[in-house]
């Protein structure tokens, strides 16, 4: 019995240990520095998992980012010298909001773009059947039956 104790000890003693790794705590100076740090993690994408942010992902190129993004910011960089830091790294699929210029432009205005090109084809249809129902016949033939 006391060997089942010590085993489920060590176990737990284990577990405990490997549930602390995960977290892997940051030593913040405050709570300002601890809420930035989180609203630009939030911000950027982990670059290995499917439409994670870096503070939601576990992989470990995450934990990698998370240890840069907090050491940019305590070299005192702004939030735009990170981003822009990271977006010089790995691109603009870093950020979950990328910038307007001409290679993004139809991640903004695609959507809206895509809903213009469907309503402009149902009212062509629309239009179209209207047409169709004003010239056809109003009495039926005559090898109809009614």
């Amino acid at each position: 019995m006391t060997g089942l104790r010590v085993a489920l000890a060590a176990l737990a003693l284990l577990l405990g240990g490997l549930a602390s790794a995960a977290v892997d705590p940051l030593p913040f100076a405050d709570e300002a520095e601890r809420a930035r740090f989180n609203a630009l993690a939030a911000e950027l994408r982990c670059m290995v998992c499917q439409n994670q942010s870096l503070a939601d992902s576990d992989a470990p190129l995450a934990r990698d980012l998370r240890r840069e993004l907090f050491e940019l910011i305590r070299d005192g960089r702004s939030d735009a010298e990170v981003k822009s830091f990271l977006t010089e790294r790995y691109g603009d699929f870093v950020l979950y909001r990328p910038p307007l210029d001409r290679r993004t432009w139809w991640i903004w205005f695609g959507p809206a773009l895509l809903l213009l090109a469907g309503l402009v084809t149902v009212a062509a249809i629309v239009r179209r059947r209207r047409a169709a129902a004003g010239t056809a016949p109003l009495e039926p033939a005559k090898d109809e039956e009614w």
